[in-house]
């Protein structure tokens, strides 16, 4: 069975009254330009109208031209004249209809783009360790975009279209009574066949689509693993399964065409013989003089309007399908628990840190115990470093620190008060991180360092720059601190991309500073250079670093060793290497007959 993509922008919910609130729910973002859109409405209203004069007023032409003169306009000259009219009218408020549903649209779908962004960035990580960002992308591009099209198009067709379709029966009913009760007996046979065709060719045409996804992951399969594929010698075996896929996906979806190919042949039958019928019966009541010649063509013409309309409300049913499936999954993001926004006054803490039996298991994986009471304490200006082996809970310490999560149990405390105390944004404002992955964003060095503090001078991210020593590389730079790094700083080196993150962190001025494997991927140049940048920047800050390497955590005042979420071993660098059994003298052992092999 195929996986249902995230990217799946077609998936239509049934239309029903719970459906459609959920569609009614983003109308919250146009109600600030009802007034413009109310003016639409009325324009759409006075289009619709407009039209439907024509084939009124094309009948009376036609019987004016054969001689008779009951309607108040008696010279073909003056009822052309008044088509001309009516068509100058309707195209008036057809651009006026245009405009303002555009106006409304825009402004309404750039409204809701920035609720749902402003949602996103302000989401705790548990939701996005949750969710792909290309389906977060999705949402906020294809789903937006699919009620974009709603809003602009999909609405004022429908509501035309249900205009024309009840105003223009209305009209014949009432210019053609006869005629007309006879056209709509011709309805059933049309329905009836429509439905039991079309049930069944939707269900031989999903089966086809399933089909063929299946032969996808064949595909899929088989690229994604081709070593394994030619390591043991199967490319004949997967040609033949990939073969035998194809032949179900061909024979079903000839079956399935032969049955679209009978209703096709049943509609055009049914409906070109419903079509001479009617003309047949209104020639018979134009012999009669029951109607005018100039009625019949009104009729006709009406006719076509309607049946238009008709087809027409099929392509909106399934626009509308697809519009409930996108409001449906904005409105989950929107309807999420963010953290909080609300400002408050700068807090500048000293940066004490006292873990107390802290446990914790991540939201996706809460069978899984990463912490177990793990209790330390950090004074305002000590160093710790973190050591131990990969996936033991290391950068889950930190990440707790930064409250990108909440604890299981116990509790973090800082200048002795309860983190989740702090206003959130006020309380990480005071910490600083320097990752071992660099992330840049894509725009000048100059903004990538002023990120740490974006309303720093020029000045204040030049001092930043030099303390961090990347003032000499950037300096060289033609374009200086405008230098463009690229997608995620593509353009620099490891080393250069550190030192820009160090600036961005001196800039920022952090009490609590966390330096997460900042030198572990480094020659030993940039090594050296990082390692001169970080001294500076830790001076006389609360420093948590993660790190493997012994330049790095040799200088810490305290290391604590991490093994299976427990702090096993504690005490400096001296103190840990002389433990012959300890998990750190074993690490330092290792490092050095590592980088002592020639």
């Amino acid at each position: 069975m195929a996986k249902r993509s995230f990217l799946d922008e077609g998936e239509k919910k049934p239309v029903n009254i719970s459906n459609l609130r959920k569609l009614l729910g983003i109308f919250q973002f146009v109600l600030p330009y009802r007034g413009t859109f109310f003016i639409g409405l009325v324009a759409l209203a006075l289009s619709s109208l407009t039209v439907l004069s024509f084939p009124f007023l094309a009948g009376k032409l036609l019987d004016v031209a054969s001689g008779k003169h009951e309607f108040f306009l008696d010279s073909v000259d003056q009822i052309a004249l008044a088509l001309l009219g009516v068509l100058a009218i309707q195209s008036v408020f057809s651009f006026l209809r245009v405009y303002t549903f555009t106006i409304v649209t825009e402004r309404s779908i750039a409204d809701l783009r920035q609720a749902v962004y402003e949602k996103m960035i302000w989401l705790p990580m548990s939701f996005f360790d949750a969710r792909r960002v290309g389906e977060l992308l999705s949402r906020i591009t294809s789903d937006v975009g699919t009620l974009q099209d709603t809003f602009t198009t999909t609405l004022a067709e429908l509501l035309r279209q249900v205009l024309v379709l009840i105003i223009g029966v209305g009209i014949i009913f009432t210019l053609t009574p006869k005629l007309t009760f006879f056209m709509i007996m011709t309805f059933p046979v049309l329905i009836i066949g429509a439905l039991i065709f079309g049930r069944f060719i939707r269900r031989l045409s999903k089966k086809t689509q399933d089909q063929l996804a299946g032969t996808n992951v064949i595909v899929e399969e088989t690229m994604q693993s081709v070593a394994v594929v030619k390591a043991f010698t199967n490319e004949k075996f997967e040609s033949s399964r990939y073969k035998s896929s194809l032949k179900e996906v061909v024979r079903t979806a000839i079956h399935a065409a032969g049955y679209r190919g009978l209703f096709i042949s049943f509609t055009i039958l049914a409906l070109f013989g419903g079509i001479v019928a009617v003309i047949w019966y209104g020639g018979t009541l134009v012999q009669r003089n029951e109607i005018t010649v100039g009625e019949l063509l009104s009729f006709v013409l009406y006719t076509t309007f309607i049946g238009g309309s008709i087809a027409g409300l099929g392509d909106i049913y399934s626009q509308i399908q697809r519009s409930i499936g996108a409001s449906e999954r904005l409105l989950e993001i929107l309807s999420e628990q963010d953290e909080s926004t609300s400002h408050v006054p700068a807090v500048k803490l000293s940066g004490a840190v006292q873990y107390d039996q802290v446990e914790f298991s991540y939201p996706t994986r809460p069978e899984v115990q990463v912490l177990k009471s793990i209790s330390f304490s950090i004074r305002p200006g000590e160093k710790i470093a973190l050591v131990g082996p990969s996936g033991s809970g290391k950068s889950t310490m930190v990440s707790l620190l930064l409250r990108y999560y909440s604890i299981s149990q116990g509790s973090i405390e800082c200048d002795g008060k309860n983190v989740q105390e702090y206003n959130l944004t006020a309380y990480r404002e005071n910490i600083g991180i320097v990752p071992q992955e660099v992330i840049l964003f894509g725009g000048t060095i100059g903004e990538n360092i002023s990120y740490g503090r974006p309303d720093a001078t020029k000045e204040e991210v030049y001092e930043a720059a030099r303390q961090a020593n990347a003032l000499e590389f950037i300096e060289g730079f033609p374009d200086k601190f405008e230098t463009v790094v690229g997608d995620r700083g593509v353009k620099l080196s490891g080393g250069q991309r550190q030192r820009i993150a160090i600036a961005r962190a001196i800039l920022k001025n952090p009490s609590i500073l966390i330096l997460d494997e900042a030198t572990s991927s480094l020659d030993a140049q940039s090594e050296h250079l990082v390692q001169q940048a970080l001294e500076t920047l830790m001076r006389n800050r609360t420093t948590v670093i993660i790190a493997h390497r012994l330049s790095t955590i040799r200088k810490a005042d305290r290391i604590l060793v991490i093994k299976d979420g427990h702090i096993t071993e504690s005490g400096t660098h001296q103190e840990l290497s002389l433990l012959p059994e300890g998990i750190y003298h074993n690490l330092v052992k290792l490092q050095w007959e590592w980088q002592s092999q020639p």
